[in-house]
């Protein structure tokens, strides 16, 4: 099978030759992995065998070392350990309104361009396009989680509105994006904690979810895949996922579920990328016990499809190389 049959069998949830995989490195991890192993950084995707390719819509630029400004005028702290994401240096909506606060326009010739680059480089991989912070974290970014979490109680017209800008926002990259044949959307989000969510059901329904709504149906309705990242504990959430298209869902955290139990709870539905963890098994196990884990792994989530073998997460600095290595032989076998 190529590594695109693959994927298709495995999100039609019927078992491939082999279970699709991904994996990602931060940015300190690749610099790290690079000199354990020799690799050219621009082509892991080739080395790792990875069978998705994403390509990001979120836009920005650095504006002095250490402090990155997104396309909403977010600007990001990335001077500590986190060069990827960072924090946010300050809020922009101190208030729950728009004043002195415009929107950007959605770069759809950057879109187009990006896009179109990626369709032609030939792999042998699933493309996908990505919007992270698609939502929820969009609207903390520019409010603040306290404050956003307040006015889900307090401000209830000011966040219906924020929500609709942003989606709306999303929706223009989303259908332009889907002028091309690319084979799905990735959207990221984070709605949970390690113990449970970070809002109730009653709030995902009346804010998140008629939102996500409105993003998902345009893919599906191409003919699109539908993946959703979410970190936590979303299991309450799930249900209504599966309601308005989702048709995978990253990253599972096998700290957080019970594999054996969500497989059989969602698996006929819905597909699982991930669960393999970076914070509780790549940094501490020895090699030989990251191939058993793995392998595990597989043979829980990856029954009559439904699985892509995956970190958790972009793997971070503080995982050894042999066990990224490891991980890897076990999937190329």
């Amino acid at each position: 099978m190529t590594k695109r049959d693959r994927v298709i069998a495995a999100f039609a949830h019927k078992q491939p030759d082999t279970v699709p995989w991904n994996i990602e490195l931060t940015t300190a991890a690749m610099d790290l992995f690079a000199a354990y192993s020799g690799i050219d950084r621009r082509d892991y995707v080739s080395y790792f065998g990875n069978h998705f390719e994403k390509c990001s819509y979120n836009g920005g630029a650095q504006i002095k070392p250490g402090f990155f400004k997104d396309e909403f005028g977010v600007i990001w702290n990335r001077s500590g350990k986190d060069k990827d994401i960072g924090v946010v240096d300050s809020f922009i909506l101190k208030k729950p309104n728009f004043e002195g606060y415009s929107f950007p326009k959605p770069p759809l010739q950057t879109v187009r361009e990006s896009t179109g680059k990626m369709l032609a480089n030939g792999r042998d991989t699933i493309k996908l396009g990505k919007l992270g912070l698609c939502l929820f974290e969009r609207a903390w970014s520019l409010r603040g989680m306290e404050n956003l979490l307040s006015d889900f109680c307090l401000e209830e017209n000011f966040v219906a509105e924020l929500l609709e800008k942003i989606t709306a926002h999303n929706l223009e990259i989303i259908n332009e994006a889907l002028k091309q044949n690319i084979d799905g959307f990735y959207f990221g989000d984070d709605y949970g904690t390690q113990t449970g969510p970070l809002f109730s059901p009653e709030h995902f329904n009346k804010y998140i979810k008629p939102c996500l709504k409105k993003m998902f149906e345009p893919v599906k309705a191409a003919g699109k895949y539908v993946c959703l990242h979410s970190c936590g504990n979303i299991s309450v959430f799930l249900p209504g996922l599966m309601d308005i298209g989702l048709d995978v869902y990253q990253t599972v955290q096998p700290e957080i579920y019970d594999l054996k139990k969500i497989k059989n709870e969602f698996g006929s539905r819905l597909c699982f990328w991930g669960a393999i963890s970076t914070q509780r098994d790549l940094p501490s196990m020895t090699p030989e016990k990251i191939k058993r884990t793995v392998r595990n792994t597989i043979a829980v989530l990856g029954r009559d499809g439904g699985y892509v073998c995956a970190p958790t997460h972009q793997v971070p600095a503080d995982v050894p190389c042999e066990n990224i290595a490891a991980m890897l032989e076990v999937l190329k076998l």
